[in-house]
């Protein structure tokens, strides 16, 4: 039998493509703590930090949690098209700056957008190509429990972000997943999270995403 030697060249030329995944979810479901969890644990990604008009709460920290700046830089912004997505969330804006999103995806980097519903639906008109992933409180009583327990909104506010909530969910069919955020099981969620982005790794076919 005739023997064959082995090629030391690989049989497939595989390269990764950088992703850029886009976490959303109704107000209470968990967003930030999950992006906080990540955050935490150092996982290799570029995140991308929000700019908002919201009052910056007392326990968060401004250039972290979000960008917090005035109504007029916030429409400066806009004046100077340096935003990805943008919309009016409960009488505030919040909005995805644009550049710091193409330089991480330019370098090669996995990059994380966390924003609303709006903004998910208005990204994935841009960027088809781009993760949607959907974090679902266990349900709708334990989400009002969440807010309730966050006491940052009047009673009106509340009962139009739960109405709002409602809404949300049924826009579900616009994400490719959906992690389930139970309380006290945060790590739990996180992993999924990661689990999504291990799993889009290994794509036969790479998504592809520019700007």
């Amino acid at each position: 039998m005739k023997k064959t030697s082995l090629k030391s060249e690989p049989l497939f030329n595989l390269s990764s493509k950088q992703l850029l995944i886009v976490l959303s979810g109704p107000s209470g479901a968990g967003k930030d703590a999950v992006l906080s969890r990540l955050k935490e644990s150092g996982y290799p990604i570029e995140f991308i930090t929000t700019v908002t008009t919201r009052p910056q709460r007392a326990e968060e920290e401004n250039n972290v949690a979000y960008h917090f700046v005035s109504t007029e830089d916030f429409q400066q912004m806009l004046k100077n098209e340096e935003l990805l997505e943008w919309a009016n969330v409960y009488g505030n804006w919040y909005g995805v700056p644009k550049e710091p999103v193409k330089q991480a995806l330019e370098a090669g980097q996995d990059t994380l957008i966390k924003t609303d519903i709006q903004g998910a639906a208005s990204i994935k008109k841009m960027l088809p190509q781009a993760i949607f992933i959907f974090i679902m409180p266990p349900s709708m009583e334990e989400l009002t429990a969440r807010l309730k327990e966050r006491r940052t909104e009047s009673h009106f506010d509340l009962e139009l972000r739960l109405k709002t909530a409602e809404a949300e969910i049924e826009q579900l069919p616009l994400f490719d997943y959906v992690v389930l955020n139970k309380r006290d099981e945060i790590d739990r969620a996180v992993s999924a999270v990661e689990a999504i982005i291990t799993a889009e790794k290994h794509r036969v076919t790479p998504r592809e995403i520019s700007l």
